[in-house]
Parts: C-alpha cells; structure tokens; sequence
C-alpha cells in the first residue's frame, strides 16, 4: 500500500535537503510527499519543489499544529500518512518500511518512531529522547503516547476524527487517545529510528514546554503541577543528569546545560499549567515561530543495517 508523507516546515532550508535524501535512499518509496509551509522566508518552498514536493500554504496568523496537518493529510492521497518534522531526517533506509508494517493490522491506527538527538544537542535532551523513546519496540502500547516528529497514521480514521486545531501542542497525544478509546492501536517501532535536530536556546525550551503543559491540562483536566512538583522534578532530573554526564565523561562539558535545561523545561511545564489556553495574537508567535535550530551530524547506532550515507550538509 502507498503511503503519502507530510511536513510542516516553516524556514527549514538548513534542513530539508537531508530530510529529502533520506527519503530518496527508503527501500519503501512515497508515493507523494506534501510540505505544508506557514510563512517560510528562505528558500524552504524552493527546496521543497526541487525534490518534487507539493506544497500547501498556511497563513502564519492561522497556524496550529493540528490545523497544518489537517490541511497536508488533507491534500493527501493515500490512506497510510507519514508524518515527519522538517528537522528529522532518518538513519536507516527502512525507516518507512518499518514504520508502516504494524499497519497490516487493521486495528493499527498510529506508529511512531524512535527519535535521537544529533551529536551537538544538549545533554538533557538526549536524556529525555532515550527516556521517551526506549531500544524496544512495543507492537500495542497501553497509553496514548507519541509523536508526530516521526509517526504515521490511517487516513480513514483521520477523515472521522481530524487533529484539534485549538490544541497548542500535543494533538498527536489527543489524537492518539481518541483511538485508543474507539478500540484501535497504537505500536511504538524502535527501528524506524530519526534523528532529531532540536537545539534551542533557553527561551525556546521555555516556550515549548509551556505550550505543552497548555494543551496537556487540555486534554488532561485532572493533570495537576504544583509549586512543589516543579521543585521536585527540577531537582531529580538535575541530580540524574548530572550523574549520566559524569558516567559518560562530560560532567564539565554538560554541567551549564543541564541546570538552564532542566530549569526551563518544568517552569515552562509549570506556566503551562496556570495560563490560559487561550491563543493570543502574541502566544501565537512565541509558540509556532520559535529561532535557534542549528544542524549537527547523525549519531551512531548498533543496529546490524548499514546506516545512509548522507552527501548533503544539513
């Protein structure tokens, strides 16, 4: 079965190009791939005809995360959606292979991939790609957990229930949880491995931890973050971070990064929690058009397929 990927990119010139590489070297080919665009100022719609994707536009004043997916799988084809960030590109070439195969189950309704960070990303956001994302695939997980950096979805089901576009992040999560609760499932696939460019500066991590614990209190009304919980998770993860850094023999390399990391990420996560979900005009553009993604080189990895061999310098 053909399968239709779609990108949300927004000034991702830097990296497209190897995104696209990747694509090019799959045992599994696409039979279209859709960027969705919200505003690019660089040569991101440029790039993303060259490699002969078809773009779809979204004004930024219009932009959710949820809305610009609906807008690409709407424009789609085929019923099996790939999703991927303009800043991930895959190691392996049967990552779409691998991602797609649960779908031989009709009950399947979502996978999503392993994810990295490249060699440069911070050390705490390594910690938290290996905490979320484990060495072990697990065909029918039990909650509702992924994400759409590097997921694939059933079209069909998309059509019944499309992404919540008021959602300031986590549609994927909401997504994920509507399907679970109509009986179908969910198959996290370690092998169809990205990596991850996401080096940003304190503020973003700030803003994008805020806007998820927004749309978590969202979907979650119960959820609770207390003073105390901040206190307490900055604290452990600090503790933990450090002790990894030491084991792996860049304590002194690490050691600035993980406190301003840790620190933003749960006083992001605390805002999050007491703010209004209301999208302002001004939270619109601290959330969606956030600087400071810089590229870095592919990680290594133990599996026994030989890794692509990118030329471009994304």
């Amino acid at each position: 079965m053909s399968c239709s990927i779609v990108i949300r990119a927004y000034n991702e010139a830097q990296h497209l190009p190897r995104l696209f590489e990747g694509i090019r070297h799959q045992t599994r080919l696409p039979g279209e791939v859709i960027v969705v665009d919200s505003g690019s100022t660089d040569a991101t719609v440029a790039i993303a005809r060259t490699f002969g994707a078809r773009v779809v536009h979204i004004a930024p004043a219009e932009f959710t995360f949820g809305r610009s997916l609906n807008l690409g799988i709407a424009a789609a084809s085929s019923d099996l959606i790939v999703i991927a960030s303009a800043h991930v590109y895959p190691i392996y070439p049967d990552w779409l292979e691998r991602l797609l195969a649960p779908f031989a189950d009709e009950r399947m309704a979502l996978t999503y991939g392993k994810q990295r960070g490249p060699a440069q990303a911070r050390f705490s956001e390594k910690q938290i790609f290996h905490q979320w994302y484990p060495e072990t695939s697990q065909l029918c997980q039990p909650h509702p957990f992924c994400n759409n950096a590097n997921a694939a979805i059933r079209r069909s089901l998309w059509q019944i229930h499309p992404y919540d576009e008021t959602l300031t992040g986590l549609e994927d999560v909401a997504w994920a949880k509507w399907a679970q609760e109509q009986g179908y499932a969910i198959s996290y696939v370690a092998e169809a491995e990205v990596i991850h460019v996401h080096q940003e500066t304190p503020r973003g991590v700030y803003n994008r931890y805020r806007r998820e614990a927004m749309a978590f209190k969202r979907i979650y009304p119960e959820a609770h973050f207390s003073l105390y919980d901040f206190w307490r998770m900055v604290t452990a993860n600090i503790a933990f971070d450090l002790i990894h850094a030491a084991r792996e023999g860049v304590f002194w390399k690490s050691l600035f990064s993980i406190f301003w990391f840790r620190w933003m990420q749960f006083w992001g996560t605390y805002r999050g929690y007491r703010d209004s979900a209301l999208l302002t005009p001004e939270l619109r553009q601290t959330f969606y058009y956030p600087r400071g993604l810089t590229s870095a080189p592919p990680t290594n990895s133990s599996r026994s397929v030989e890794p692509i061999r990118y030329n471009s310098q994304g």
